[in-house]
C-alpha cells in the first residue's frame, strides 16, 4: 500500500457501473479518495471543481467525448497528470501520453491499483 495514498485522489471514469464500481472499491480499499463519473462530460465538470492525482479513464465512454478527450483536457491545465487508460479495443499508441499506462480489458483490479500507485510514487 502507498505511505501517503489518503492524501491522493483519484478520478475513475467507466460507464459500466460494475466496473466502476470495481475500481472505486478497491482504491478506496488502499487508502485513496476517489471521485467517479459515467461520462465524459461529468469527468471534465469533476476536474474544473476537485484536485486529481491520477485519472483512470476508459477510452470508449459511449458518448460524444471519449477517454482520450477526457485526459486531453485535462493534460492541457496538468501537463503531468497521470493517466492510466483501459478499453477492451486494445491500445492507440498514437494518442498515448508520457506518465501513463494502458491496460487492456479484462483487467484485475488489484494489479491495477499497484500500477497506478506505482506511477504516482
Amino acid at each position: 500500500m502507498l505511505a501517503d495514498c489518503a492524501t491522493l485522489v483519484a478520478l475513475v471514469v467507466e460507464d459500466e457501473f460494475l466496473l466502476r464500481h470495481e475500481m472505486v472499491s478497491r482504491l478506496r480499499g488502499h487508502g485513496w479518495l476517489v471521485l467517479e463519473a459515467a461520462t465524459a462530460e461529468r469527468a471534465i465538470n469533476l476536474f474544473r471543481t476537485a484536485h486529481i492525482d491520477i485519472l483512470f479513464t476508459d477510452i470508449a465512454l459511449g458518448g460524444p467525448l471519449s477517454g482520450w478527450d477526457v485526459a486531453e483536457t485535462f493534460r492541457a491545465r496538468l501537463p503531468h497528470l497521470v493517466v492510466a487508460y483501459t478499453s477492451g479495443d486494445g491500445a492507440d499508441e498514437s494518442r498515448k501520453v508520457s506518465n501513463s499506462l494502458f491496460l487492456g480489458k479484462p483487467y484485475d483490479a488489484h494489479q491495477v491499483v499497484q500500477s497506478c500507485e506505482r506511477l504516482v510514487a
